[in-house]
C-alpha cells in the first residue's frame, strides 16, 4: 500500500469517529481533491508527492464542514456545480425528484415544454432539466442574494432564464403557460432544528432549510404559485421530508383545482416528493 492510501485509511477512521456519514468516500474525495487526481487514481500518487495539506482538509471535514464546501464542488446527476457558504448544497435524494420530472416532461405532447424551478438555489434542478430535456424552456428564481452568487456562476453560458425574486410572486408573465413547476423548497420544521445534521444546520443557509412549525409553510404558498403558473393539465413536483409523506398531497386538494395528487419514494423507498396535476376546466 502506498503512503497516500495508508493515510486515507487513517483519515477514514478519524471521519468515522467524528460521525461523518460516508467516511471512506469523503476521505478519498478529499485526497483526490488535494492531489489533483480522480478517486480511482489515488494508488498512482507517489509517496514523494504526498501533500500534507491533506490533513488540513480532513480536520475541516472532521469538524463536520461539508465536503462540498471544502472542495468547492457538488455533483448532481450529470452536472458538476460550484457551491460554498451561502447556498444550499444539492442532495442525492433530489436526483430522483428530477428524474421523475424529466420523464414526465418527455412524456408530454409538447414540442418546447415550459419548466419553472422555484427556489433554485445552486441551480441544480433547472440546469439538469435544461440539459436532459434539450428543447425545453427553463426558468428559475432565487430569493437569496448570497445564493445567487453561486447560481449565476453555475448558470453562466446556460440557456436558463434566471431571475432574482420571491418564488411566491415570480413569473407573472408566465401565468397559465407552464407545463411543469418543480421545487425543492425549505421544508424542515423549526421544532426539529436540533436534529438536523451539522453539515446542514451549521452551514446551509437557514432560508433554504426551515419553513414554519411543521415545515410546510412555503409549500402551502407554492401550491398557489404553481396553480397560477400552470396550464390546465400541467404538473407540479415538490420535494419534502420523508417524515411528511402523506401530508403534502393533501395540500394539492381537488377543491383547490388539483387532481392526481400523490406521493413518491426516493431510492431508499422513503416518501420524498409529491406531484399533482392542475385540473382541466
Amino acid at each position: 500500500m502506498n503512503l497516500l492510501l495508508a493515510e486515507v485509511a487513517q483519515a477514514t477512521q478519524r471521519l468515522a469517529d467524528a460521525g461523518v456519514p460516508s467516511p471512506r468516500t469523503d476521505a478519498e474525495e478529499l485526497a483526490a481533491f488535494v492531489h489533483g487526481v480522480k478517486r480511482g487514481e489515488l494508488h498512482a500518487v507517489r509517496d514523494a508527492d504526498f501533500d500534507a495539506r491533506y490533513w488540513e482538509v480532513v480536520a475541516r471535514r472532521e469538524a463536520r464542514e461539508p465536503l462540498q464546501h471544502i472542495t468547492g464542488r457538488a455533483y448532481f446527476r450529470y452536472l458538476e456545480l460550484q457551491v460554498g457558504p451561502g447556498v444550499f448544497v444539492p442532495r442525492p435524494e433530489t436526483e430522483s425528484v428530477v428524474g421523475w420530472a424529466i420523464d414526465a416532461v418527455r412524456a408530454m405532447d409538447v414540442v418546447e415544454p415550459c419548466i419553472v424551478d422555484l427556489c433554485t438555489g445552486s441551480g441544480a434542478i433547472a440546469l439538469a432539466m435544461a440539459q436532459e430535456v434539450p428543447r425545453s424552456r427553463v426558468h428559475a428564481v432565487e430569493l437569496s442574494e448570497e445564493a445567487l452568487r453561486w447560481t449565476r456562476k453555475n448558470m453562466e453560458g446556460s440557456r436558463v432564464d434566471l431571475r432574482h425574486g420571491d418564488a411566491l410572486t415570480a413569473f407573472p408573465d408566465l401565468d397559465g403557460q407552464v407545463d411543469l413547476v418543480i421545487s425543492n423548497p425549505p421544508y424542515i420544521p423549526l421544532t426539529e432544528w436540533e436534529y438536523v445534521a451539522p453539515e446542514a444546520r451549521d452551514h446551509d443557509p437557514e432560508l433554504a432549510l426551515f419553513s414554519g412549525e411543521d415545515g410546510l409553510d412555503l409549500i402551502r404558498g407554492l401550491e398557489r404559485t404553481a396553480h397560477r403558473l400552470l396550464r390546465p393539465g400541467g404538473l407540479v413536483v415538490v420535494e419534502h421530508a420523508d417524515t411528511q409523506g402523506g401530508q403534502v398531497p393533501w395540500i394539492f386538494a381537488e377543491d383547490r383545482g388539483w387532481t392526481d395528487a400523490a406521493d413518491h419514494p426516493d431510492l431508499n423507498n422513503r416518501p420524498r416528493f409529491a406531484t399533482a396535476r392542475k385540473a382541466l376546466p
